[in-house]
């Protein structure tokens, strides 16, 4: 069973910037296509970023396209997301996702098998 463990969230200020880190035990993390989603209260669950098995591609929800980074560590069954010029509309808890099975770049959230409870992320203005 994969387990996934995120890191990093906090309070910051707009226009800052934050890296979440996603830390994967249990099953063979190079396999898996990575992804971070967020959920804002009383809100859905919202894709984020994603990115291959193998860190060559990656996809971006347009909303943080340009600012937001997202990463792996095969070597260190880790993913990483670089969130940078950070706005109070990215206020959320942010979750690290992993899929079972589905290796490229994938925006599908259905298509995400492991889950980690998340990390809270707070911008403020």
């Amino acid at each position: 069973q994969v387990q996934l463990v995120e890191s990093g969230g906090r309070l910051v200020q707009a226009g800052g910037s934050l890296r979440l880190s996603c830390a994967a035990s249990g099953g063979t993390f190079s396999n898996s296509a990575m992804g971070w989603f967020r959920q804002a209260p009383g809100k859905e669950r919202v894709f984020v970023a994603t990115i291959g098995r193998s860190g060559s591609v990656t996809n971006y929800a347009g909303s943080v396209k340009g600012r937001f980074t997202i990463s792996r560590d095969n070597t260190k069954n880790t993913s990483f997301l670089q969130m940078n010029s950070l706005k109070p509309e990215d206020t959320a808890l942010y979750y690290c996702a992993a899929t079972n099975g589905v290796a490229w770049a994938t925006t599908n959230i259905l298509n995400y098998a492991y889950w980690g409870q998340g990390t809270q992320v707070t911008v403020s203005s």
